[in-house]
């Protein structure tokens, strides 16, 4: 009796339970159907997308389709988390907006270029992805890592979104130059946040001297990262405590210019973007509160501004007054720096001689951003000692310091400046600067010369 009792009680817990279940596979059948039906994987000549329909990713991380801004009066074709939409990572047609959902349409052309249509305008175009390729696109995919591809029949990659930044920087992406073609792959900030037009900032690389990431308003400097140094950029410590989190990647060969990094396994997601203030902001996915975190900004602090203290000045934030000059130099205007305008920099106190080993010396200002690197040389395989000599030989050289940091001591290469040294801060875990000075302006000058010793004798006596 107790069997049956018990078998009766199964019986009428399975039928409960096909009651619960079998609504809620209805449900989630009707939803996967919708979805299905609402995103595709790949886009052909064959297919078309538009309304609230999406190009998914094959994992599902990145989604493309049209998105509002301005409470739905514009719309534009671009990239996002499937996690969080509102994190737009690449736009199509910043500065030609959709005015209804319902009037985009997205397609490959006849010529093999992927297009954004106007269907209300017969059919106009208001962005094209414009490939140069020899060969038409047959197929447009967007990649886990939310590169959104245009490939031949024959799989050649035709175009590709990486290669066209909007506003912000993801895994595997690069910034930088392509020096045989002069392509540049640089980041522009939003109008607003309403606006995804192409607005007052730029993030691009330098090139010409050791290389160096810098922010622009409107054609003058606003923010610089300072030089890699093997490691990280100069004025960015930081970086090495995400080590655990991205791999950077620097290219300095012939022909490629770029940084990058990837999510390590593991990893969140994450992205850095340049807002619409001309702020970087690296941010880091939360999935636990399902937010963004921002892990670092840059500028930072007033420290950060470009040339604040002027030429051969340096910035301490921990000061009361930020600027002052570097030792052997002075005030060039005494009046602006007393009204908090240091922007006109210092001046030398004591000309350099230039007549040989014994004529001039190096001070050591330690743990800084490097200046700015516009113009310098570089050899990364030179010694430091083998740096300060060559230094000295030139009459045009104003300081020096290592170009790699790896492997700890006082690294290794040789960056040399030729004129002003423009925008030094102290940083924590900063680099060495050797500043080239007239003996007369070094304490250790009649050390050095009872020592008998020339340039062999420049690491031992420099000071801090």
């Amino acid at each position: 009796r107790r069997t049956s009792i018990l078998s009766r009680r199964k019986i009428i817990m399975n039928q409960s339970h096909r009651r619960l279940v079998l609504p809620l596979l209805s449900v989630l059948l009707l939803t996967a159907s919708a979805v299905v039906a609402d995103s595709s994987l790949t886009l052909t000549r064959q297919g078309a997308i538009g309304g609230e329909q999406r190009l998914v990713s094959p994992g599902g991380v990145f989604q493309l389709g049209l998105f509002p801004v301005a409470n739905g009066t514009k719309w534009f074709l671009g990239i996002w988390f499937t996690v969080s939409p509102p994190a737009v990572v690449w736009v199509a047609n910043r500065g030609r907006p959709l005015s209804a959902l319902s009037s985009g349409m997205v397609m490959l052309s006849g010529r093999g270029d992927l297009v954004l249509l106007v269907t209300a305008r017969d059919n106009e175009t208001v962005w094209s992805s414009n490939s140069s390729a020899a060969a038409s696109a047959a197929v447009a995919q967007l990649h886990d890592n939310g590169n959104l591809v245009l490939a031949s029949e024959a799989g050649a990659v035709v175009w590709q979104s990486f290669e066209h930044p909007t506003n912000t920087f993801i895994s595997e992406m690069r910034t930088g130059r392509d020096l045989r073609t002069g392509a540049e792959w640089s980041l522009s900030s939003w109008r607003d946040a309403d606006d995804p037009s192409a607005g007052d900032f730029r993030y691009d690389m330098d090139a010409s001297g050791s290389p160096e990431l810098h922010i622009w308003r409107e054609g003058r400097k606003t923010y610089r990262t300072g030089p890699w140094n093997g490691v990280r950029f100069s004025g960015i410590p930081e970086m090495t405590t995400f080590e655990d989190m991205f791999e950077f990647r620097f290219t300095d060969t012939a022909d490629e210019v770029s940084y990058g990094y990837r999510d390590r396994a593991g990893s969140p997601p994450s992205r850095v973007v340049l807002n619409e203030s001309g702020v970087m902001q690296r941010k880091v996915w939360d999935r636990a509160t399902g937010a963004w975190n921002t892990f670092w900004s840059g500028p930072r602090d007033q420290c950060d501004s470009y040339g604040l203290c002027g030429a051969f000045g340096v910035c301490n934030v921990v000061d009361a007054i930020v600027c002052s000059c570097v030792r052997g130099f002075r005030q060039r205007s005494p009046a602006e720096w007393r009204m908090r305008d240091a922007s006109g920099g210092c001046a030398r106190r004591t000309p350099l001689r230039c007549g040989g080993d014994d004529s001039d010396g190096f001070y050591a200002v330690r743990g800084v951003k490097l200046p700015e690197t516009h113009g310098s040389s570089v050899d990364a395989g030179a010694s430091l000692e083998e740096c300060g000599r060559r230094c000295l030989s030139n009459c045009n050289c104003t300081a020096y310091a290592a170009s790699d940091i790896r492997g700890g001591g006082a690294g290794t290469g040789c960056i040399q400046w030729f004129g002003e040294l423009m925008d030094t801060r102290f940083v924590d875990g900063g680099q060495d600067l050797f500043v080239r000075l007239a003996l007369s302006d070094l304490d250790e000058v009649a050390e050095w010369k009872a020592a008998g010793l020339g340039v062999g004798g420049l690491q031992r006596f420099m000071r801090s």
